[in-house]
């Protein structure tokens, strides 16, 4: 007997987990139609020359935006 096997604990699934997997099962379509969606958001290629520009052209901004300053304080 390996020492692996003694310390192994029973095979266990959350709910959560079993929900996902029968999820999959039941909706094969699933795991593509979310890579899809993926690719609308995130999945771009970024332009470096621009987010360059981008950086160069910000504005400081005050701590804390929502609070009027008046000189007279």
């Amino acid at each position: 007997m390996s020492l692996a096997r003694l310390f192994q604990r029973p095979h266990y699934q959350s709910d959560a987990t079993d929900f996902i997997d029968e999820l999959k099962r039941a909706r094969p379509e699933l795991d593509l139609q979310q890579r899809q969606g993926r690719a609308l958001l995130w999945d771009k290629t970024v332009n470096r020359e621009l987010q360059d520009e981008f950086r160069a052209g910000r504005v400081a901004q005050q701590a804390y935006v929502y609070y009027a300053y008046s000189d007279s304080q």
